[in-house]
């Protein structure tokens, strides 16, 4: 089974956590030198651009990433704390 990836426009925000839109999904090519990308949005904000990571069903409650390297949530929702200021 080939893996899947979610498709990320970061939105950098002022004094918060940035916030890690689900914008897509992304599939890796049978022969592994590609991957066709599925955007659902365009990234129209900041410059443009997009992070690719591995989906993963077991991380549906993760927090969202503050540094690239930690995984943003599976499911796109905002983060609790940004959901709670609204």
């Amino acid at each position: 089974m080939s893996k899947m990836y979610r498709v990320y426009s970061i939105i950098e925000r002022p004094k918060q956590d940035d916030y890690w839109l689900n914008i897509g999904v992304a599939f890796p090519h049978d022969d592994g030198k590609g991957f066709n990308v599925m955007l659902q949005a365009l990234p129209l904000h900041g410059n443009g651009k997009i992070v690719l990571r591995e989906h993963d069903p077991k991380e549906q409650g993760a927090e969202v990433a503050t540094n690239p390297g930690k995984a943003p949530p599976a499911n796109g929702s905002r983060p609790a704390a940004a959901a709670q200021q609204k």
